[in-house]
Parts: C-alpha cells; sequence; structure tokens
C-alpha cells in the first residue's frame, strides 16, 4: 500500500509539473489534480499494457515513438473522466505525457534503492550475508 501512494505521489508531481510548464495542461483544484493522478495510475497499470499489447507491430515499425502517442491516449481519456483538469488538444496531450514520463522517470530513479524497490525518503542499506560459493578458472597455469 505504501509503494502505491508514493506512486501516486510522484505521478500527481509529475502531472503538477506537466501542468506549470504546458499551456494546454490545467487543472482547477487539488482535489482534480490528485484525481487525474489516480485515474493515470490507474489506467496505465490496466488499460495501457493491453494498448501497448495491440499497437506492438507499430511501436516496433516507429521504433518505440509510437508509445508516446498511447501515453498521449491516456492523458485525453484522464481529461475526459476527470472534471476540473483539462487537456486541450492532441499536441498538449502528445508532449505532456513525454514530460510526465521524464519526471516520473526521474523521481523514481531519485527515490529507488539499489535493491530495486522504492522508498520514500531515505534508505539505510543493510549488509546481507550471501551464501555461495566461488568459482574458479580451470585454465591451466591460473589459480
Amino acid at each position: 500500500m505504501r509503494q502505491f501512494l508514493f506512486r501516486w505521489a510522484i505521478t500527481t508531481i509529475a502531472v503538477m509539473v506537466a501542468a506549470a510548464l504546458l499551456d494546454g495542461i490545467r487543472y482547477d483544484s487539488v482535489a482534480s489534480l490528485f484525481g487525474a493522478a489516480l485515474l493515470l495510475g490507474i489506467l496505465n497499470a490496466f488499460l495501457r499494457p493491453v494498448l501497448l499489447l495491440l499497437m506492438a507491430p507499430l511501436i516496433v515499425l516507429t521504433l518505440g515513438l509510437a508509445i508516446f502517442v498511447v501515453n498521449a491516449l491516456m492523458l485525453l481519456l484522464v481529461n475526459d473522466l476527470v472534471h476540473g483538469f483539462h487537456v486541450d488538444h492532441f499536441g498538449s496531450a502528445f508532449w505532456g505525457a513525454i514530460l510526465i514520463s521524464i519526471v516520473s522517470w526521474i523521481l523514481s530513479a531519485f527515490f529507488r534503492g539499489s535493491d530495486g524497490h522504492v522508498y520514500s525518503i531515505a534508505h539505510h542499506t543493510k549488509m546481507r550475508q550471501v551464501k555461495g560459493r566461488v568459482v574458479r578458472s580451470s585454465k591451466p597455469g591460473e589459480s
């Protein structure tokens, strides 16, 4: 649950940055911002994988650039479903989706620990002893 809330916070910050930097994306209240970020996260978790699978040939053909179109479509869908969140046109959704992806990626990478998990503020690494064996080379002359 904590990881879900953290991902929601990252998405909220990313949408807020996109709305601040782009003229075509805006929100009327903080509640509509939170709602848009929540719905965008839910759509990205459930609908986006299906769309990526259906668009796989086009994604391969465009060397992955069609993924940005899928992300823009997700943002336009959020525009239609959340009252108080506005995306003016596809161009705004396209650039907004790119910006949201970059900001989310940076924030996620900043808070990601060495074990791949996302931690909220700080992560104190614990030394763990790993059981295993040393494999030595079997080449002649090496020890």
